[in-house]
């Protein structure tokens, strides 16, 4: 348009008759900061038992790396990993249900593609912070700052929740659970990878039970317990379970029938 134009010509001119300028794509990193508009509040047993693991920004830097995950999981990360990557087809809506030290949630999104959409939720702001550092080069995938108990009934492909349960008091496993499992599509799975009570011979059972009884108090819940005994409304689900590593880690799969 002609910045001389007279009066006449100024005063017929109206928005629709400049081009529209279309704002220019969000990057990765800005998509990845779109958070939720409350900000969640911090469980009781979350910051009494694991702020130093989970809420100190330094040490949560010293702790998301995959030799300390390597280290914790008596070098069975990868496999454990496959286990639950192989419930998950590419190009599928997916719910991490906690982030994840290490390589995880860039390997998951990795998984789907980019066809496929990742969405993470965790209650801890300096979780979500690292997460979305880590998975910033895949637009597939988004970080949300929110409490799992408050998430709404969903219509997932797959719901992962990755050695979440072992960390939990039993009334937030039941409450969890029975929440991922609302999260799921008909046909959907929920897959849960956790601890499991080990054979009673296993050589590792002495010391995993020594490190529970000390940093985690709430893991020898899944000792007592199946993790199919914390779902409300078990019965829409048809459930299966494998073990690993002489039954000291799990995976159960709940798949949704009703």
């Amino acid at each position: 348009m002609s910045l001389d134009m007279d009066n006449s010509e100024a005063a017929r001119a109206t928005p629709d008759s400049f081009p529209e300028i279309e704002p220019p794509p969000a990057s990765p990193r800005a998509r990845l900061s779109l958070a939720s508009s409350r900000t969640p509040e911090i469980p009781g047993y979350l910051t009494e038992t694991y702020r130093w693991a989970y809420l100190d920004p330094r040490n949560a830097r010293y702790l998301d790396h995959e030799l300390v995950v390597k280290t914790i999981l008596w070098r069975q990360h990868r496999r454990l990993e496959r286990a639950a990557f192989s419930e998950i087809e590419r190009g599928q809506r997916v719910l991490q249900s906690a982030c994840v030290y290490g390589n995880f949630s860039p390997a998951l999104a990795e998984h789907i593609g980019p066809e496929g959409r990742l969405e993470v939720v965790d209650v801890a702001e300096v979780q979500v912070k690292n997460c979305r550092r880590k998975l910033a080069a895949f637009p597939q995938a988004t970080v949300r700052h929110e409490d799992v108990l408050h998430l709404g009934e969903g219509d997932f492909d797959a719901v992962c929740c990755y050695f979440l349960m072992h960390e939990l008091p039993d009334d937030y496993k039941q409450g969890i659970a029975s929440r991922l499992l609302d999260s799921v599509r008909v046909g959907g799975k929920v897959i849960f990878v956790d601890y499991h009570k080990p054979h009673w011979a296993h050589p590792l059972k002495i010391v995993t039970s020594l490190i529970f009884d000390t940093l985690e108090p709430y893991a020898k819940g899944l000792w007592r317990k199946e993790i199919r005994s914390f779902a409300d409304e078990g019965e829409r689900f048809e459930w299966r379970k494998e073990t690993y590593f002489g039954s000291l880690y799990q995976k159960v799969v709940a798949t949704r029938i009703a």
